[in-house]
């Protein structure tokens, strides 16, 4: 095989390279803030131990966490519209399905992270009179902080790389920009491979991030 590669091409693309960078970053931070506070409020509610409060929790939690992402997407832009009787963007769908994915597995990380402190630090907390919410701020928090961050930081780095899934919904971010160019230049092995080179510049120093936050909180 004499292939001939030329990545020049691909200069005149730079716009569109750019904007599906745009999406593909402002999707992944907008969607991880959004599952993060979302997690955070799951995992307290579920603290709370009232069941009519947790067994509804548990079973959004379980359904975004035991089906595919690609699945939820589908779903949320053709399904619920018929439900809600609104009509949602491409856009709008896709970040109420990556919030609600990612949440689900943020307040799993979070609630295994509280519930991972021994339980004499609340004993001990109660005993010197301390209320609920001062326990958690003071003493179990700082602690269950340390532990959650490198698999919240997993995490994200898992939601920038569902974002490749946004392009079957049309929504422009650099997998589907992508499309665009190799169906304008009949050129996808120069195109896909700048695609996964632009993914890697971007993830691997996250991953680099992740494994130095596990060594540096293993220390601590």
């Amino acid at each position: 095989m004499n292939y001939e590669w030329d990545f020049g091409f691909l200069w005149q693309y730079s716009r569109l390279i750019g904007v599906g960078i745009g999406y593909t970053i402002g999707f992944t931070i907008l969607t991880a803030l959004a599952g993060l506070t979302l997690g955070c409020g799951i995992a307290i509610a579920r603290l709370a131990n009232a069941r009519f409060v947790v067994v509804p929790l548990v079973g959004l939690v379980e359904i975004f966490r035991c089906t595919p992402v690609l699945v939820q997407l589908v779903w949320c832009y053709y399904a619920l519209p018929i439900l809600i009787g609104v009509q949602l963007s491409p856009a709008a769908a896709a970040f109420i399905t990556l919030t609600l994915y990612g949440g689900s597995f943020y307040a799993e990380i979070i609630r295994g992270g509280i519930v991972s402190i021994d339980t004499g630090q609340w004993d001990a907390g109660r005993a010197l009179g301390m209320r609920r919410a001062d326990l958690m701020k003071r003493i179990i928090m700082p602690q269950a902080f340390k532990r959650m961050v490198p698999p919240l930081v997993n995490q994200t780095i898992l939601q920038l790389k569902n974002t490749s899934l946004l392009s079957v919904l049309a929504v422009p971010d650099l997998l589907y920009q992508g499309q665009l160019i190799t169906s304008a230049t009949y050129r996808p092995l120069e195109t896909y491979t700048m695609i996964a080179v632009i993914y890697f510049v971007i993830l691997f120093p996250l991953t680099r991030l992740a494994h130095a936050l596990e060594r540096r909180l293993a220390t601590a």
